[in-house]
């Protein structure tokens, strides 16, 4: 019998990131965080989005 490994819950994802996980495109990303339908936090010098704030957006709830 073989565990299966689980990987963390993600609690952001960077630009790109978001991107490929989504189905959306960059310039679609920055439009909705422009307009403040998406909320980007810098940590670091890295800019995140967090999971939460992405899955609202594409459930339309942003």
């Amino acid at each position: 019998m073989s565990k299966q490994s689980r990987e963390p819950e993600r609690l952001a994802y960077s630009i790109n990131e978001a991107v490929r996980v989504s189905s959306l495109a960059r310039s679609t990303i920055y439009r909705h965080i422009r307009a403040k339908r998406l909320e980007l936090v810098r940590v670091g010098g890295r800019s995140l989005i967090p999971a939460a704030a992405l899955h609202r957006l594409v459930r339309g709830e942003g």
